[in-house]
């Protein structure tokens, strides 16, 4: 990394990062950042390759500490002509920024006008912000927890997968057994903890690897034990990710649903069946369609997980996906951009390179959400996604997740049991920071 001269405190390594994932050409560059102005205006002086702007704004300080850091980032993207769709935003929970601008009490307006002036976030993905926190507002609950449960088993490890999952077939897979008694044991616990705290549990999710990898017997015991020790009486919502077809049955939904699961996940990530084979998640579309069908008759709530961006696919590719989806009325949709995680066998084997036309995707998604009556309300992004993208989630109203909202804005406590869990502990230390805690159960079972 080149040298970054400044006249002013602030974290050299953030901004560094920034350079990094978007101004990737200035990484071994020298670049100057003066302040020079700091009144009822900000300005900075910002100079790298022969070139040099100045950047104005008004004084915010008071309120947003961080903003020389913000303009430090921008005024570079102005200095080489950089435009992204969300402008000087690489974090992954963009919202946050904006509940914590209301928490500082800018109007809805303000932030609007911030956003797109400091931060150079298009008003397209500004008016998405705005309406995706507004929706997420109606459910925000301090005052509960939520319970994750992790089964990091998989039929096969997908290659794209950076998740605790291990192949029932392979090494890991020996501890099947012992995994699910030792699960038992830990729910049993939890459960008598529990009753001497005022914790009030208001969603559980059952992730993983693929939960419904579990035998029918050992779904049958692990959904009975959460019945008999975990108090739900305050619980709103109860999920558990049912991805992969090839581990279903029609009498693992029906003990589903006898044990009080809601939702469901079906992902399908793609419909071109090759492209499924290469990512070593086979799909039989007949047996996807059956499961559906009865999912939907027994009363569950279904999600769909979609995946843009998959090595070999092209728009349409992707087109013809969103299409297909049509044919199936599921209450939730969630597309995630692929996003290559270091811990992927996709990663460590190839580096992908993909020309997508993002505009004809991103209306065509949003045509098939329309119709069905589906609006975002909940997101994130990524990194090492494709530039353009960000995981998106659509719901029908009254059908959105919960636990998703408050996992992405982390507002709530968690309380982690099973394989690659994470407990965490939130509370508020001030308006706009909170300190979060993290307990990381082991991965391997």
């Amino acid at each position: 990394m080149g040298n970054i001269k400044l006249n002013f405190e602030i974290k050299k390594n953030n901004l560094k990062e920034f350079i990094r994932v978007l101004i990737p050409e200035l990484v071994d560059e020298k670049i100057t950042i003066m302040e020079r102005r700091c009144d009822e205006f900000l300005e900075l002086e910002l100079e790298a390759v022969g070139k040099k702007i100045i950047f104005l704004y008004e004084n915010h300080l008071d309120k947003l500490e961080d903003q020389r850091i913000v303009m430090s980032k921008v005024g570079l993207l102005k200095l080489m002509d950089k435009k992204y769709p969300w402008g000087g935003l690489i974090g992954v929970r963009p919202t946050k920024l904006v509940r914590r601008f209301l928490n500082l009490s800018y109007t809805y307006e303000e932030i609007e006008k911030i956003l797109c002036e400091l931060y150079l976030v298009t008003p397209k993905k500004v008016k998405l912000l705005i309406d995706v926190v507004k929706k997420e507002m109606v459910f925000l609950n301090r005052d509960h927890i939520n319970m994750y449960i992790g089964i990091p088993y998989c039929p096969t490890k997908c290659r794209y997968c950076s998740f605790a999952s291990y192949e029932m077939k392979g090494k890991i897979g020996e501890y099947y057994n012992e995994f699910v008694e030792t699960l038992l044991e830990e729910i049993s616990l939890t459960g008598k903890f529990l009753k001497g705290t005022s914790n009030k549990i208001e969603s559980l999710y059952i992730g993983g690897g693929t939960p419904s990898i579990l035998t029918e017997d050992d779904m049958e015991r692990v959904l009975k034990s959460i019945k008999d020790n975990i108090n739900l009486t305050d619980m709103r919502e109860f999920t558990l990710e049912a991805g992969r077809v090839d581990t279903l049955t029609f009498k693992k939904l029906d003990i589903m649903k006898f044990y009080g699961v809601e939702r469901i996940s079906l992902n399908p990530q793609t419909f071109n069946l090759k492209t499924l084979e290469k990512m070593n998640r086979p799909l039989d579309r007949d047996k996807f369609d059956r499961m559906f069908e009865y999912a939907k008759k027994i009363g569950l709530i279904i999600n769909m997980d979609l995946i843009l961006g998959l090595p070999g696919e092209t728009t349409e590719d992707i087109l013809y996906t969103l299409e297909e989806l049509k044919k199936y009325p599921a209450e939730n949709l969630t597309t995630h951009v692929l996003a290559l995680k270091k811990a992927s066998v996709l990663f460590k084997d190839i580096q992908t390179s993909m020309t997508l036309d993002y505009e004809k995707i991103e209306k065509k998604l949003y045509e098939v959400t329309e119709d069905k009556k589906m609006k975002p309300y909940y997101m994130y992004r990524q990194k090492n996604s494709l530039k353009w993208g960000e995981n998106m989630g659509f719901a029908i109203e009254g059908t959105e997740s919960i636990f998703n909202i408050e996992m992405i804005e982390e507002n709530q406590s968690t309380l982690g049991l099973g394989g690659g869990a994470i407990t965490k502990s939130i509370v508020a230390e001030s308006l706009t920071v909170d300190k979060i805690k993290r307990i990381v159960s082991p991965k391997e079972p």
